[in-house]
This record gives C-alpha cells, structure tokens and sequence, in this order.
C-alpha cells in the first residue's frame, strides 16, 4: 500500500495579507555573504579564508504564535475550560499541555465552500455534510472545515473571506468527542468584519468569537489558516498536526500535513 503525505499548512511568508496588518510577520533574511564578516572577526580569519567567503545563510523572525498555521491551545480561547464537568471550570492548557495523541488522528473534512462569507455554520449544517459524505463521527476524530478563504490567501481580502463555525455547530462535535477541529480561514469563527456588522444590526456582543468561547464548556484545540483542504478526500485519512512546543503558549505553529494510505 503506498502512502501519500499532502501538505495542508501554509508558509510563513512576510510581505502578503495574511493577518491584520497589526499581526503581520516580519523576516529578516540573513544570506551566506552577509553573516560571513561577522563569523570570520570571530575566528580571526579572512574572508577569503571561507569558501567562497559564505558562512550560514539565517532568518531573524518576529511573529506571533498565530500566524502561520498554528494549533491553537484552549487557554487561547479563555483562562477557563471544562465547565460543564469541573465545578466553576478548570485552567485552561497551554499549548504545552495539550495531549499529543490529539494531534494524530483519522480525520473527515466537511465542506463548507458553498456557504457566503462570513455565514455561521449550526449543527443541521454538519449533520447534512456527515450524511452527504456517509460518515459517523467518532471519538478523538479531526475535523477539519474547508471553506473558500484559503483561495483569497495572501489577498487583500482573506481575512474577511470563507465561513465560520458557531458556538453550536462546535459544542455539537465537542459532545462527539471531537478534541481538535481546523480551519483554512484566518479564524475557526467567522471573520471579525461580518461579526462587527451583525453587531451593528442589533446584535449582541455574545457572537464575538462564539465558536471559539465553545472551548469554555468543553476543552479543545483548533488549527487555523490551513490549506490544499479541496486535494483530500472526505474521509479515510490521517492528520498529523504536533504544535511547536512554547512554552505556556497559547498557540504552537505546525506543519500539518494529512496522510493518506492508497
């Protein structure tokens, strides 16, 4: 049987709207011919004493634990998870806590590239995929949402594009036994601009971030900005998805990637 690995993150790239212009990220790329002065002061050498006066080519970062692809912590979402079985709840993990045998699992994808951006997926709207796809949830499964936002990646436009999931439409996976879910939207919700519409409209600050405050009743991780979701099948795949280990961090950027046995 040969085995398939597909690529569902993206690059960490600087230079493209990939975030909120406040939570950009920022590389310094350091080449072979620029760092080498500096190593050969160090050793007392000359340049031309290095091959090709090179040394070590080098990136100096500055970025958030959010950009990228990243597996959010329940701690991201709020100081407190678990409340509907620990009395007055239990601290929220941190990225370093989160189990690893969450983040390698069979895994389903729903696809959601049909609904408008800024849409709030509810439960009737996973139960029909589940059905369209013939799949029965199960424990610890990952699930992961393909909307149309990972098509406007890098464009002006991407966070403000795709769907997102409802306080609901997330409890109801959360009381399957799902522990960890993925978007390739900026944001496992819907995109901050249409929620700030709605709130003009009249409603109420309780649809800021709802899906992710799911996470305050029953603990879990989500992966945000994936992508190459539309390459995978419906289901018979696994994901695997181990964040960077920060310590106490509320997020952990990975490679996610989904193994397929053909």
């Amino acid at each position: 049987m040969a085995r398939r690995i597909v690529d569902i993150s993206v690059a960490l790239k600087a230079g493209i709207a990939s975030d909120p212009p406040h939570m950009l990220p920022q590389i310094d790329y350091v080449t072979h011919k620029q760092s080498a002065p500096s190593v050969a002061a160090y050793f007392g050498v000359s340049l031309d004493q290095l091959p090709e006066g090179e040394y070590a080519a080098v990136e100096n970062v500055r970025i958030s634990t959010h950009n990228g692809t990243h597996l959010d912590a329940p701690y991201h979402f709020f100081s407190r998870m678990n409340e509907r079985t620990v009395p007055g709840g239990e601290p929220s993990w941190r990225i370093d806590e989160v189990p690893l045998d969450w983040c390698f699992q069979p895994a389903v994808k729903l696809d959601f590239r049909h609904f408008e951006d800024g849409y709030i997926v509810q439960p009737p709207d996973v139960e029909a995929e589940l059905k369209r796809i013939g799949h029965e949830l199960k424990p610890l499964e990952i699930v992961l949402v393909n909307t149309r936002a990972a098509s406007r990646y890098g464009e002006a436009d991407f966070i403000d594009a795709g769907c997102g999931m409802g306080k609901a439409a997330t409890l109801w996976l959360l009381e399957r036994g799902v522990r960890l879910t993925g978007t390739d939207g900026w944001s496992w919700d819907a995109p901050f601009s249409h929620t700030k519409r709605r709130i003009e409209q009249g409603g109420d600050a309780s649809l800021i971030w709802e899906g992710h405050r799911a996470g305050r009743e029953i603990g879990y991780c989500h992966l945000e900005k994936l992508s190459n979701l539309e390459s995978l099948p419906a289901d018979g795949f696994m994901v695997a998805c181990f964040p960077v280990k920060v310590h106490r961090g509320s997020a952990g950027w990975t490679r996610a990637v989904a193994i397929i046995e053909e």
